[in-house]
């Protein structure tokens, strides 16, 4: 998983794919995936947004410490097609659509939908057992 390399091995700013993020393990050293979701985390802050994978349907999940910060969905071209993320101020969940976050938008957020709210809450239940161990 990385930025903007998938196609090519290597994003624009020269990272090599799968550089900038590592994908969270369970205590059993097992990578945190379940079907297509896979549960990753930035390697630094300067990490660039994940815009494109290796794998068709991903559906990428961004951890900090023990919270879930965005969901990162893409499409059967590996591209980013919607983020879910929660908003830094108010706490509650929004999406975006496109490879840009305003690219189909006419709002800089759009709420969830029913099939958003259920992955969200696969999402938020996989990392919640995940934790407990």
């Amino acid at each position: 998983m990385g930025g903007r390399g998938a196609s090519s091995g290597i994003s624009k700013k020269g990272n090599k794919y799968g550089s900038q993020y590592n994908t969270i393990r369970k205590k059993d050293k097992k990578p945190l995936q379940v079907g297509n979701i896979k549960f990753i985390a930035k390697n630094n802050r300067q990490s660039e947004t994940l815009m494109e994978t290796m794998t068709k349907g991903r559906v990428y999940v961004t951890v900090a410490g023990k919270n879930v910060l965005r969901i990162t969905m893409f499409d059967k071209n590996n591209q980013r097609n919607k983020v879910i993320e929660k908003d830094h101020r108010t706490g509650k969940w929004h999406v975006h659509h496109g490879y840009l976050h305003r690219e189909y938008s006419e709002k800089k957020h759009d709420p969830l939908t029913q099939n958003d709210k259920a992955l969200l809450d696969k999402v938020l239940r996989i990392w919640k057992n995940d934790e407990k161990g």
